[in-house]
């Protein structure tokens, strides 16, 4: 049986708030290939589920603070190898069971076993013990770990009812809103998300029901958002963004996003196995004319693999600048003066990335290095180049997590088969990063990640190109959308006016 909207709807579709809308409609490029966070690697999983279905411990606000979310508060022990959380109470999963204490430290336990396999279980080696007390969750550290707080805010982190193993078709979490039937996803199509009405917090959700529309093509997204069919389009491309900008009808929110976007490079294929020839793609490529001609302005250029967002960030956007010249003697010395073909792979759901791989190769092109541009969907990227590492190329996003020692975890020393690392290592590097990951002072941690970001940048390891502006574009009545630090869609405020 439907539910019954409560939303009355003017003439000029714009509606007058008196109560629980119906639903919002929105647009999103990209379908999750399961739901289940906590087995899967695909940061589309995140993006449309944490906050909505899943929730944390804890949580990030808008400024990188850190609030409570299922814990209420915290203690740390002074040596920084206790922490204590108050969980809070009255919270029962979508399933009916509780979230008690007991269900948290299961839901860790789970994460720590390998045979769940958690695509991150390595962030959790800290963990020697979780321990379920009355009411609190007791976590004890075998070493003070820096980002440990951090960690738990992130969609690594959510807490699920352990004991279920269909998650990843049917997710179960503690969030305002929960996929009541299996036929709530339709594959290729949508996902269809409905209101817990078991919900902890009264004043949320501001909507009976969510309906992410899987819509690949943008210019389809722009027509679906004028025709009335979509409330909002997530993620919408620049040149959407900036034609809806001054139309009264549509709004256009956006920030930093904490997503480093980048040209991975595979560091173990000749001849970018060499130091001098990434150096030369480094020079031959111009970061802020993709920023201005692909992305309209929105974004922010970056040399390394942080962003302005998170602590402790250095810009090194000066090492290694636009110098065509330069890029063309470098080739020269490396015996290529006459030029070299490369295979740049890229995910076809993903059209800024696409567009971005495209002017690239075209900047490449002028100094001599021809790219071949291949397009995958995003099942065969995750397959052929994150996984087996086929290719010499690509343009990706990689999600910030709001502490360095997390964003920086695939150029440590346990993962020298990770996509872009296989093939190259930097015994400095990797003794700084398992420094940072167990230093608690602030300066030491600064000085620490200020050498790691020199090293990625003169190392030229990827190219790094911005951090991609969050950007999402919506009918003028939508309200509530806000742009947060880690790689989220936050609908739980979203409603209509």
């Amino acid at each position: 049986m439907k539910r019954r909207s409560v939303l009355t709807w003017t003439a000029v579709g714009l509606g007058v708030w008196c109560g629980i809308a119906a639903e919002l409609t929105v647009a999103v490029s990209t379908e999750p290939p399961g739901l289940d966070p906590t087995t899967n690697a695909a940061a589309v999983i995140k993006l449309l589920l944490h906050h909505n279905v899943y929730e944390c411990l804890v949580q990030f606000d808008a400024e990188t603070n850190l609030q409570g979310q299922l814990a209420t508060s915290w203690e740390v022990s002074a040596d920084g190898l206790e922490y204590l959380f108050h969980i809070r109470k009255g919270v029962t999963f979508h399933d009916g069971t509780p979230c008690d204490a007991e269900a948290v430290r299961r839901s860790f336990q789970r994460t720590l076993d390998p045979r769940t396999g958690h695509p991150n279980r390595n962030f959790y080696a800290a963990i020697q013990e979780v321990v379920a007390e009355e009411g609190r969750v007791r976590f004890v550290l075998k070493y003070p770990y820096a980002p440990f707080l951090a960690l738990l805010a992130l969609g690594d982190s959510v807490v699920v009812p352990a004991q279920r193993a269909d998650l990843a078709l049917h997710p179960v979490g503690t969030g305002p809103f929960a996929m009541a039937e299996m036929e709530d996803w339709r594959p290729t199509d949508r996902l269809i998300l409905r209101r817990f009405d078991g919900y902890y917090l009264p004043d949320r959700p501001k909507v009976e029901r969510i309906v992410f529309r899987f819509i690949p093509d943008p210019a389809a997204q722009l027509a679906a958002l004028r025709a009335g069919d979509v409330d909002l389009i997530a993620e919408v491309t620049p040149e959407i963004a900036f034609a809806l900008s001054t139309d009264p009808l549509f709004r256009v929110v956006s920030g930093p996003s904490n997503v480093v976007q980048l040209m991975a490079i595979n560091n173990a294929r000749p001849p970018l196995d060499r130091v001098e020839v990434r150096r030369a793609l480094a020079h031959a490529i111009d970061r802020q004319a993709v920023i201005d001609q692909v992305f309209f302005g929105f974004g922010t250029p970056i040399g390394s693999h942080l962003t302005p967002a998170v602590p402790y960030y250095a810009d090194m956007t000066h090492v290694y600048p636009y110098d065509p010249v330069e890029a063309r003697r470098l080739l020269v010395a490396a015996g290529y003066g006459e030029g070299l073909t490369l295979r740049m792979v890229l995910p076809s759901n993903y059209a800024q990335h696409v567009r971005t791989g495209e002017f690239i190769a075209a900047q490449l092109r002028e100094v001599g290095v021809r790219v071949a541009i291949e397009l995958v969907d995003w099942n065969t990227w995750l397959d052929r180049v994150f996984t087996a590492a086929d290719y010499d190329l690509t343009v990706v996003g990689h999600p910030g997590r709001a502490d360095p020692a997390l964003m920086l975890t695939g150029y440590g020393a346990d993962r020298p088969d990770y996509y872009f690392r296989r093939g190259w290592r930097n015994e400095e590097l990797e003794s700084l990063l398992g420094l940072g990951m167990v230093t608690p002072d602030p300066g030491t941690r600064r000085a620490i990640y200020a050498r790691v970001q020199e090293i990625l940048a003169e190392e030229a390891v990827n190219y790094y190109i911005q951090d991609m502006a969050a950007i999402h574009a919506l009918r003028a009545g939508v309200v509530g959308v806000r742009v947060l630090p880690i790689y989220v869609l936050d609908l739980t405020q979203v409603g209509f006016e």
